[in-house]
């Protein structure tokens, strides 16, 4: 495993240090991270077009970082796979994330021109996972009621399929996969839903998960579970903390109020009720070898106090594999002879 790294959407803003990558990467390399998940949309800190086309940019882009010790995790795409299978009742409210002006299947063609040109950036800067949000069609309806009409759901996930499978086929033929994270308000937001896009894309090679607990700790999914289940798919690790403690007045559908008041809330890390240590623990055993990378959401503490205290999290979380039992020292030569005696075969 790969750490600290650190997302810098949730940094990024029109005020140095946070307005231009130059300043950005001094400031989280100063408190201890090595590696940085760039946001593909965000035009303060990169310019997607640019490094589609120009492994000159990417380059350049690998050079400033190193000078302060940091280097590229990977590219994240979440805002273009969102507008990739957008149900109209959203459409609105996503506009901050595609071009104005763009009706439903112009927003289609533009986000599959967007998710393309992350692989060639990808290509260029040698990453192997790209983390995506899935998009939603059928998530209007993720109550069975009303009564869902017949096929509502499959026809959505086929769907979705058509939409994404252009994409991950270029992503197989470059060796890359999409890291899809398990997101309210995507299509593929637990485990049941990401089973069934798998097998609808027939175990497509370029399927993969960006995994973080947090997300399932607020459905009341077991985290841990799923690491047993899906461990082969994870391709990225999202550490982000999370607390659920329900009441009288609410719980996990959070009645319609702000972050501060729900029973689900996503915490600093080391405040919430995540437990990291197994996490790390199932993964290293997994022989997960990717990034382990802050995501830093928080509704009581400041994202300055956040990202101090996040590197040394996940760095005295992290697990140094071992390469020899504890107990080699008690060990006696045998061959398959004398396994035949000992057991009297």
């Amino acid at each position: 495993m790969k750490g600290p790294g650190i997302f810098l959407a949730q940094f990024a803003d029109d005020v140095a240090p946070f307005n231009s990558i130059d300043t950005l990467s001094k400031w989280v390399a100063d408190l201890g991270y090595i590696g940085v998940q760039i946001p593909t949309w965000d035009t303060r800190l990169f310019n997607l077009e640019t490094a589609a086309s120009s492994k000159g940019y990417c380059d350049d882009y690998v050079g400033k970082l190193s000078e302060n010790g940091l280097e590229v995790c990977e590219l994240a795409s979440y805002l273009q796979g969102q507008v990739l299978a957008m149900h109209p009742a959203y459409q609105k409210l996503f506009q901050g994330f595609y071009p104005k002006g763009l009706n439903a299947k112009e927003c289609v063609v533009w986000a599959t021109d967007q998710l393309k040109k992350t692989i060639q950036a990808s290509v260029h800067f040698g990453t192997k996972n790209i983390s995506v949000m899935s998009g939603g069609l059928a998530w209007p309806y993720i109550y069975p009621w009303p009564q869902r009409s017949a096929g509502l759901v499959d026809d959505a996930f086929e769907e979705l399929v058509t939409r994404w499978t252009p994409v991950l086929d270029m992503a197989r033929d470059h060796d890359i996969t999409f890291g899809y994270e398990l997101h309210p308000g995507s299509d593929l937001y637990d485990g049941a839903t990401f089973q069934r896009f798998l097998e609808m894309t027939k175990g497509h090679a370029a399927v993969g998960l960006t995994y973080d607990a947090s997300h399932f700790l607020l459905q009341q999914l077991d985290y841990l579970d799923f690491i047993k289940l899906f461990k082969d798919r994870i391709r990225a690790f999202h550490v982000k903390d999370a607390e659920f403690i329900p009441n009288g007045m609410t719980g996990v559908y959070g009645g319609y109020q702000d972050w501060k008041q729900r029973a689900g809330r996503f915490r600093s890390l080391g405040d919430g009720q995540i437990d990291f240590k197994r996490i790390f623990s199932m993964l290293t055993l997994a022989g997960f070898d990717g990034w382990a990378i802050l995501e830093w959401e928080c509704c009581v503490k400041s994202s300055e106090q956040g990202a101090q205290e996040g590197a040394p999290f996940i760095k005295n979380h992290m697990i140094e594999a071992s390469k020899r039992s504890f107990d080699d020292f008690a060990k006696s030569e045998t061959d398959k002879d004398l396994n035949k005696d000992i057991l009297g075969i």
